[in-house]
């Protein structure tokens, strides 16, 4: 048994286990309200900011990670063509770019509906795959939005999942 699971083998309210979550991995953390939380995790080409809401309205645990991105207007065209590139490529939540807020949004909902309870491995994995994500299509927004590529072109370098061991 993990630390983590050792940790959290009783139910505990979804942001409560993201909260010690963030302790555990010394992320700065702030306690938005009872059924919210943000933090930032660092990543290799950035911080990324994620919030974490729970519904008890739909029972969904819903995380956003968004970082800024200002490309230029006529840029945009290709910014979404990009977006429907890497969300092509990923089979758990979306990325969306928020132009009035000038911010690049991935988008995940876990939904645990009739009762059913989060754990920790669960919400650390929501959480590590929204970051990386992040992490593997930032190269591609960034050569899109900066550079003469074409949105194919910049995905070459989104890097690519390795599945099987070395």
């Amino acid at each position: 048994m993990s630390l983590i699971e050792q940790s959290f083998s009783t139910e505990i309210h979804p942001i409560d286990l993201c909260e010690h979550l963030c302790e555990h991995n010394d992320w700065e953390f702030d306690r938005v309200a009872d059924d919210q939380i943000a933090m930032a995790v660092e990543g290799q080409w950035r911080t990324y900011s994620i919030t974490l809401a729970w519904s008890d309205y739909d029972e969904t645990l819903r995380l956003i990670c968004t970082f800024e991105m200002e490309p230029p207007q006529d840029k945009l065209p290709q910014i979404y063509e990009v977006l429907n590139r890497a969300n092509d490529q990923i089979w758990t939540g979306a990325f969306t770019f928020w132009p009035e807020q000038q911010l690049m949004v991935y988008r995940y909902g876990l939904v645990l509906s009739g009762g059913q309870v989060a754990g920790a491995e669960q919400v650390d994995h929501l959480i590590g795959a929204a970051v990386g994500a992040a992490e593997r299509f930032y190269p591609a927004f960034q050569l899109t939005a900066w550079s003469d590529q074409s949105p194919e072109e910049a995905m070459d370098v989104a890097i690519r999942e390795a599945y099987g061991r070395a």
